[in-house]
């Protein structure tokens, strides 16, 4: 599946430290995948992804695609924000559960508030230098439209 891409024509405003391990998220959302971790023992996921299984410590992890589908949990707006985002206030922060069964925050993309529950996609925010992922509510007609 590949994800929905929203072009951002300036640079992020604080990038992410990408390491050798997470260098493959990193190129695999500039392409258009969303994926992370999953434990080849407990087989729990875990985001951001890791190394070994925050879960049960085992090393036996592997990645595996997320389907970028979710519901919002939570969210609110942010209108004092440190400096290196002061171009973007106000701008929505939220809580996701996606379809997997994993909980994690993300910019919500949306000019007002966004009822909780509402179906959401992961789309990469394709900045000048680098991607980073934010939900928006899913389109109509769109799989699973709310």
């Amino acid at each position: 599946m590949t994800l929905p891409c929203v072009p951002i024509s300036r640079r992020r405003p604080f990038p992410p430290r990408v390491t050798d391990f997470t260098q493959r998220f990193w190129q695999g959302l500039a392409a258009g995948s969303f994926s992370t971790t999953q434990c080849g023992d407990c087989r729990r996921w875990s985001f951001p992804p890791k190394p070994f299984c925050p879960h049960c410590w085992s090393k036996n992890v592997a990645w595996s695609p997320l389907s970028g589908a979710g519901r919002l949990y939570s969210q609110t707006a942010i209108h004092a924000a440190p400096a290196a985002f002061a171009d973007d206030v106000p701008y929505r922060v939220g809580i996701v559960d996606l379809e997997e069964g994993l909980r994690i925050a993300t910019r919500v993309l949306s000019d007002g508030p966004v009822a909780l529950d509402t179906a959401v996609e992961i789309v990469v925010l394709a900045y000048a230098d680098g991607p980073l992922y934010a939900a928006r509510p899913r389109r109509a007609g769109g799989p699973d439209a709310a």
